[in-house]
């Protein structure tokens, strides 16, 4: 049975909701939670995302950005950014950051849906592309607005959104280990967006820190 056409009509469903949401949100009330600006004559917000801004368009659902990188996370990665992006508008909260890492096992809710089945991250994918190369690891992130992290044998520190950090560490191979990569989390994460956009924040992070053939 092919369920594709099923889940296209619920991913519609889902980002039409959304923006029915945010639209009926106090724009005042939405930057100051998320760290956003909000434009009154063009009835627009931007937010950073992966450090570049990203103008989000209520009337008329629009989510763009005028940055080169921006085609990769807006269009070809928009599975994974459009929901989140409006979700994180919708449930950001005002608070600090814990600074404490934390594991998606470890989440409270539905932690198990990281680590199983088709939800599984592709972490072997990063580790498996520099496995190596801790330099080009951490000049991707960078990139992408990532800050160098003493962790591991190289970490980059992304902020996909400005109130939810991720952290990415590479552990290069050996001659007794693959390669293996984590992510993390800082513990405030569950307070700031539902599960399953945190799944695709997650998803978003690991997919801009893949090499890819066109760089």
């Amino acid at each position: 049975m092919n369920r594709e056409p099923l889940r296209r009509t619920m991913d519609m469903q889902a980002e039409d909701h959304a923006w029915n949401l945010l639209a009926g949100l106090d724009p005042g009330d939405v930057c100051v939670r998320s760290l956003s600006t909000f434009d009154p004559s063009a009835g627009t917000y931007a937010v950073s995302v992966f450090d570049m801004p990203v103008t989000v368009a209520p009337a008329a659902r629009t989510v763009s950005g005028t940055r080169p990188d921006s085609e990769l996370i807006l269009k070809r990665m928009a599975y994974f950014s459009r929901l989140s992006i409006l979700h994180y508008l919708i449930a950001a909260q005002d608070f600090p950051l814990a600074g404490r890492l934390v594991g998606p096992a470890d989440l409270m809710a539905g932690g198990e849906f990281y680590t199983a089945g088709s939800h599984r991250l592709p972490l072997h994918a990063v580790a498996a592309g520099y496995a190596r190369d801790a330099k080009e690891f951490l000049m991707r992130g960078i990139r992408f607005g990532g800050k160098p992290r003493p962790h591991g044998d190289a970490a980059v520190e992304l902020l996909p959104f400005p109130r939810l950090p991720v952290t990415i560490i590479l552990w290069l191979e050996n001659d007794e280990f693959t390669a293996r990569a984590d992510l993390l989390f800082d513990a405030t994460c569950e307070r700031q967006v539902p599960p399953d956009i945190l799944w695709s924040i997650a998803m978003l992070c690991l997919g801009v820190m893949r090499p890819s053939p066109a760089g």
